[in-house]
C-alpha cells in the first residue's frame, strides 16, 4: 500500500509516522518545509477540556503520547502541566461549562468543576469575584511544538517515510470505484507525478484548496488567529494553569521566567484570509487589547506590563469547531479542520488516519461524525470550548 500524505505539519507526519510504522509506503510531500505552516505558530496547547464527546476522546487517545514522548521518540518537547482553568461569568456560560464537564467525567477525563475560591487557589491572581463557576483538569498542559514535529519526523523516517519539502502538489487525478478505500491515485508535483493507492490531506489552512484539485469541496477557512508574549507587572509562576474567560474569550498561560503568552479572537469581523498571503506579524492595537482582558481575569498584568513580541497563524476553521476526518472519496483521506486544536489532537488523528487507509474504518476513536456530510443538515455539532 502506497501513501501520499500531504502535509508537512504535526498532524501530517503523526499519519506518515503512524502509516510508516505499519508497513505502508509513505511518501510525504510538503510545500515548502516541515511545520512552516502553523505547527510552529501553535502555543502547544493540550487539554482534556472540550465540550463535546468525540474532541475528549481525541484527546484521551492522544494524551498517553504526549506523557510519553520522550520515550517514545526521544526527544523532550518541554511538556508540561500545570492544567487548563475555564472561568464563566454569565448563566448561559455557566450551565453550558458544567454540562461540558459532565461530558468530561462521563468519557473518562479527570476533570472537576470549581467555585470561585477554589478556582483561586489554582490561580492565586485570579480576580474570582468576576466568575460564576470555573472548570480543572490538572492534565492539561503545553509542549514545544517544534520539538514535537521534529520528533515525529525523525521518527517517520526511521520507520522507512519519505519527506520530500518545497513539493507543492499541483494535482490529484482519482480513478477509484465506489466503496472502495483505495484507489489509483496520481499525485502531480512540479518534480513529477507519484503514483499511489491513497492521498491523505493533512493540510491544515490549506485543505480547502488541496480539497479541489481531489475533486471534493471542504467547509474548512483560513482564519487568522494572535498570540503576543509579555513580561506582566507581576510574574506569572510557572505553575499557573493556562486560563480561559469562556465569556471574553481572552486566554493566557505562562511562559518561562515569569512571562506570559497572551490571546484571544474578540472580533466579530472573522474573514477567511489567505494562507501565503496573510500578515503573519502581530497587531499592536490587538495585543493591547488582549493584555487588557487579561488584566480583567488575573492580577499578574498590571499597568508596568510590557508588551515584548508576537506573532500571527492560521486556525483552519469548519462551521461547526471540528475536523473533517474521514475517507472523502476512494483514493483520499481528509484530516484538516481543526480549528485550533489540531497539535493536541495529532497523536491520535495520525494512528486513525492509518486505520482509515489500511483497515477501511477507524477503531480508535469513533469518528463517523467527523464526516463532511454532517454539514449538509446544518451539522448537529458544536464546540464552545476555542480559544
Amino acid at each position: 500500500m502506497r501513501v501520499v500524505v500531504c502535509g508537512g505539519g504535526i498532524v501530517g507526519m503523526a499519519a506518515a509516522h503512524a502509516l510508516a510504522e505499519r508497513d505502508a509506503e509513505v511518501v510525504v510531500c510538503e510545500a515548502g518545509s516541515l511545520g512552516a505552516g502553523n505547527t510552529e505558530r501553535s502555543v502547544g496547547g493540550i487539554r482534556t477540556q472540550f465540550s463535546t464527546r468525540v474532541n475528549v476522546e481525541l484527546s484521551l487517545a492522544s494524551l498517553p503520547v504526549w506523557a510519553s514522548f520522550e520515550e517514545r521518540f526521544g526527544v523532550d518537547i518541554a511538556y508540561r502541566q500545570p492544567g487548563y482553568l475555564f472561568l464563566a461569568r454569565e448563566p448561559g456560560t455557566a450551565e453550558a461549562l458544567r454540562e461540558a464537564v459532565a461530558t468530561q467525567q462521563a468519557a473518562g477525563a479527570d476533570s472537576e468543576l470549581l467555585s470561585p475560591a477554589e478556582a483561586r487557589d489554582r490561580c492565586p491572581e485570579l480576580r474570582a469575584d468576576r466568575y460564576t463557576v470555573g472548570s480543572y483538569a490538572a492534565t492539561d498542559g503545553f509542549a514545544d511544538p517544534h520539538l514535537a514535529l521534529q520528533g515525529y519526523a525523525t521518527a517517520a523516517r526511521e520507520a522507512g517515510a519519505e519527506i520530500r519539502t518545497r513539493t507543492p502538489v499541483t494535482g490529484v487525478p482519482v480513478d477509484g470505484e465506489a466503496g472502495d478505500v483505495a484507489a489509483d491515485v496520481r499525485v502531480e508535483t512540479p518534480d513529477g507525478s507519484v503514483d499511489a493507492d491513497l492521498f491523505v490531506n493533512a493540510t491544515g489552512a490549506w485543505a480547502g484548496r488541496v480539497g479541489r484539485l481531489a475533486g471534493i469541496d471542504l467547509p474548512v477557512e483560513p482564519k487568522r488567529r494572535q498570540v503576543a508574549v509579555v513580561d506582566p507587572t507581576t510574574p506569572v509562576p510557572e505553575s499557573a494553569p493556562l486560563t480561559i474567560d469562556l465569556d471574553s474569550g481572552s486566554y493566557f498561560r505562562p511562559e518561562r521566567e515569569g512571562r506570559a503568552l497572551v490571546g484571544g479572537h474578540f472580533s466579530d469581523d472573522d474573514p477567511a484570509v489567505d494562507p501565503d498571503g496573510y500578515d503573519g506579524d502581530m497587531d499592536l492595537e490587538w495585543a493591547v487589547s488582549a493584555t487588557e482582558r487579561a488584566a480583567e481575569t488575573a492580577g499578574y498584568f498590571g499597568p508596568e506590563t510590557r508588551i515584548r513580541r508576537g506573532w500571527a497563524g492560521c486556525y483552519a476553521v469548519t462551521p461547526d469547531d471540528h475536523p473533517v476526518i474521514e475517507v472523502s472519496r476512494p483514493g483520499v483521506v481528509t484530516a484538516a479542520g481543526f480549528s485550533g486544536h489540531g497539535f493536541q489532537h495529532a497523536p491520535a488523528t495520525g494512528r486513525i488516519v492509518a486505520q482509515l487507509c489500511l483497515d477501511g474504518e477507524a477503531s480508535l476513536v469513533d469518528v463517523s461524525g467527523l464526516s463532511r456530510d454532517r454539514f449538509d443538515d446544518g451539522g448537529g455539532l458544536r464546540e464552545r470550548h476555542v480559544a
